[in-house]
């Protein structure tokens, strides 16, 4: 492993929205066509779990939690974000992102991640699943991806320490 997991700093926004800019060309990695602006980004992720795998200089991907509601029932549920740039998958990148965004949110009070994942992305399901997630079902026909309807698979994991 030549990269490092580090905590995300404003200045990493240039080279996160490019790797999110990646994900959304896939089509199969987010409903989003248009990249946001930092203010936009920033205020839809939780300040306190978002994470960058780094190689020297060079960012090879991020990880970060949206709040699924406002409600404060809903406080310790989280909305999973896992993206790694295309020259750097397949060596082990996300699931080490993902790992310590889990160990992150328990030590900020995250009791359950979720993570919405079009059934095509099968790396990505792997993934999760390896990491403790488990399918809670599809949510058939959710939203359109242009002009095509898309399935979505909601993953979830409890955490075995918060909320127990």
């Amino acid at each position: 492993m030549n990269y490092k997991i580090e905590f995300m700093r404003p200045a990493d926004w240039p080279a996160v929205r490019e790797i999110y800019a990646e994900g959304i060309a896939t089509g199969n990695a987010t409903f989003e066509t248009e990249l946001p602006d930092w203010d936009k980004w920033n205020s839809a992720h939780r300040q306190d779990c978002r994470l960058i795998a780094r190689e020297g200089d060079l960012v090879l991907g991020w990880a970060a939690l949206s709040p699924v509601s406002a409600r404060r029932v809903y406080a310790g549920v989280a909305e999973v974000s896992v993206y790694v740039t295309a020259a750097a998958r397949g060596r082990g990148v996300g699931k080490a992102l993902l790992r310590m965004l889990i160990e992150e949110s328990e030590v900020n009070g995250i009791w359950t991640l979720q993570a919405g994942i079009f059934p095509e992305n099968a790396a990505s399901i792997a993934m999760h699943k390896s990491c403790g997630f488990h399918e809670v079902g599809v949510r058939s026909r959710i939203g359109k991806l242009g002009d095509t309807w898309r399935d979505v698979l909601l993953l979830e994991r409890r955490s075995a320490s918060v909320g127990t």
